[in-house]
């Protein structure tokens, strides 16, 4: 076994999660990956835990979602195994990256409302999501298998610690901030506040690799237009030239040069998918090239991402307003020309580059 694998399985058990003696933890971990599950189930023997496996099947979620009626109920045994959990890894990797392509993206919908009380449970306990290397994967990316393996294991295993530094300069700027306004081009101009909504330093936790920080806005204050000029990869299918226009917090029009059809069933999900539950600043410079996964991709250092759908309840100040949804769904806005992030009118980064790092331009 490589020896990256342990020392990625070591990293989720040990760092992301903090996992004791007597910890019940669930592991969904996809077939082929299954040398990573090895390395997991080594290190929470290590420890004392309590593993159960979930195998994670592309094409027997095709087959069920293909043979169902689409009238879904929320399965009473899974909500049982995830609400007796103290902790939950989860692992993407895929054999066929478009194996659900054929399944009717309003099927998809309904499925994801039917199951948010589990994604609600589990989004309460202790949880961390993260990828490995698999063919298809390293595909999509355009990359050789090897290759696409030393870009994951590259941005998974280094010092967390000098990241943490680095993105704290930029939770600073955030913290105690008003509002933030996003241009890009002539394609992108939107402001949010953020007043009183912590900013979350994420490096090795809830997803890994980490890299960025984020915090939630004000459900109703988002204002103007977004084109996300970095394909959306949803339901197996590409979104292309997502263009979503706000007001009052909410998506009022939008389009898609390419599957707007995606686009349009994940904003008709529910009321909160229409609005946004993230802005994110990607700020891992190990991530340098655009790879179609959104663990990876939001993390550039050069993007931002916003998400439509639920808000993560830890980036929700108190008394303010957490959007609500059944989805979350990042899309990327590349910040590397002819842009600007403005933090209470005082632009912070400009074409890519931080105000805290050499090139700045003022």
């Amino acid at each position: 076994m490589d020896p990256r694998i342990r020392e990625h399985a070591s990293l989720l058990v040990h760092e992301a999660l903090e996992l004791e003696e007597g910890d019940d933890v669930i592991v969904r971990v996809p077939d082929v990956a299954e040398d990573l599950l090895v390395a997991i189930y080594e290190a929470l023997g290590d420890v004392g835990a309590n593993p159960v496996s979930v195998s994670g099947s592309a094409r027997a979620h095709r087959a069920y979602m293909r043979s169902h009626d689409g009238e879904f109920e929320l399965p009473d045994h899974e909500m049982a195994l995830v609400e007796a959990a103290d902790a939950h890894i989860h692992v993407r990797a895929d054999e066929n990256v478009t194996e659900t392509s054929d399944v009717a993206p309003e099927r998809n919908a309904a499925y994801q409302q039917a199951r948010r009380p589990i994604l609600d449970e589990r989004l309460t306990d202790n949880w961390t999501l993260t990828q490995y290397p698999a063919p298809a994967n390293a595909q999509l990316a355009e990359m050789s298998t090897e290759g696409y393996e030393n870009f994951v294991w590259d941005a998974v295993n280094k010092d967390w610690d000098a990241q943490e530094e680095f993105q704290a300069q930029m939770v600073e700027i955030l913290d105690g901030a008003e509002e933030v306004r996003i241009v890009s081009g002539d394609t992108t101009d939107v402001r949010m506040r953020v007043a009183d909504n912590p900013t979350i330093n994420d490096t090795c936790k809830h997803n890994v690799p980490g890299g960025e920080v984020f915090t939630a806005p004000q459900p109703d204050s988002v204002e103007g237009e977004v084109l996300f000029d970095k394909p959306v990869y949803q339901q197996g299918r590409e979104v292309l030239d997502a263009h979503l226009h706000f007001e009052n917090g909410e998506v009022v029009e939008h389009s898609a040069s390419k599957n707007e059809d995606v686009l349009t069933e994940i904003l008709d999900t529910d009321d909160g998918a229409r609005r946004l539950g993230e802005l994110g600043i990607g700020m891992n410079r190990d991530i340098d090239q655009f790879t179609y996964n959104m663990l990876f991709d939001e993390k550039m250092g050069d993007t931002v991402h916003m998400a439509v759908g639920r808000a993560y309840e830890d980036t929700v100040g108190e008394g303010n307003e957490q959007n609500e949804s059944a989805v979350h769904v990042d899309m990327i806005v590349d910040m590397s020309e002819d842009s600007r992030i403005e933090v209470d009118g005082e632009v912070v980064q400009r074409n890519g580059t931080f105000r805290f790092e050499d090139g700045f331009e003022e």
